[in-house]
């Protein structure tokens, strides 16, 4: 990833609506640069989506749980097909140290939490469940200071 290409991905984020003639204009380059990198970024799976970002809290979910999981010895494939069938949980992510998996869950309640923990546990592939309620979100999920220091760090 270049310059251009750091510079494209800030003013995206920054404009999710941004037609690519707007952002050919922003950038001072032609639009079938801009066209070229966003179909480039796209095939890598730079860009993962165009979608709107949407808020769980705000979409009846106001509860964020982690979950750490450990899982049976030889059952990992077992418990992520289990847990791919609970809409709530957002996240899975496999992990080092003492726990196998992170999962990141939202809830309508902290019953609505229990009963998805519970579900959870119904798989024989998960023996242990821990969870972490999050009171507030500090700094949420970014990835602009990301490409800004991709912008800044080139010689």
């Amino acid at each position: 990833m270049d310059d251009l290409d750091a510079r494209l991905l800030v003013t995206m984020r920054a404009n999710p609506r941004i037609g690519l003639t707007e952002l050919a204009r922003l950038l001072g380059v032609a639009r079938g640069t801009v066209q070229a990198r966003v179909e480039k970024l796209t095939a890598r799976g730079v860009i993962q989506d165009f979608g709107p970002t949407v808020s769980p809290a705000r979409s009846g979910y106001p509860i964020l749980a982690f979950v750490w999981l450990q899982i049976a010895q030889g059952r990992l494939d077992e418990a992520v097909t289990a847990l791919r069938t609970v809409p709530e949980i957002l996240e899975v992510h496999g992990t080092s140290g003492q726990h196998d998996l992170l999962c990141r869950v939202v809830a309508r309640t902290t019953e609505h939490l229990q009963q998805i923990i519970a579900h959870v546990l119904a798989s024989p592939a998960i023996q242990r469940t821990d969870t972490t309620i999050a009171l507030s979100t500090q700094i949420p999920h970014r990835i602009e200071p990301l490409l800004q220091a991709a912008v800044t760090d080139r010689p």
